[in-house]
């Protein structure tokens, strides 16, 4: 059974601890952000698998992943959807990153992002669109909000070498 609030948790702070979490991914494998110290982490959430703007972010990062690899990034993305779904968004589109699934939204609202959102006049709980750059102690380092698709993989790699390399 989802959760689902009516009130938006905020996000995290930049100089926070960032929200421990578990979720199994599309490879198969549990991730577990414990796992993941050491490593400079671009945690990206999307509202859903093989939608316009979703595909357009989730191909964004694709298509920077060799830079963003030399960057010493690691890219998961998050959403609501199954690993079935995100298995076959990946096989579409040769994401070369796991995507993890949140199907009861722990994450998301962990996050800060499962939030009210409204669309031709109607309100739903989704997924906001937003990243966090947790650096390699698994402290939030940078939280890129209300993000646009187009070149937000670029912001990302620009953000981590400039205050993170």
């Amino acid at each position: 059974m989802a959760k689902s609030t009516s009130k938006a948790k905020p996000y995290p702070a930049a100089g926070s601890k960032a929200p421990a979490f578990s979720a199994p991914a599309s490879d198969g494998k549990t991730v577990k952000l414990a796992d993941l110290k050491g490593k400079v982490v671009a945690l990206y959430f999307y509202p859903k698998d093989d939608t316009p703007g979703c595909t357009k972010e989730a191909c964004g990062f694709r298509d920077a992943f060799d830079k963003l690899r030399t960057a010493g990034i690691e890219v998961l993305g998050v959403s609501p959807d199954s690993t079935s779904s995100h298995r076959k968004f990946i096989d579409k589109f040769a994401l070369p990153f796991r995507l993890l699934a949140d199907e009861d939204h722990g994450i998301c609202e962990a996050y800060g992002v499962w939030q009210k959102k409204s669309m031709y006049g109607k309100e739903y709980l989704g997924v906001a669109r937003t990243t966090f750059v947790i650096d390699r102690d698994g402290t939030i380092a940078h939280v890129f909000e209300k993000v646009k698709p187009d070149g937000h993989e670029q912001e990302v790699l620009d953000w981590v070498r400039q205050n993170l390399n």
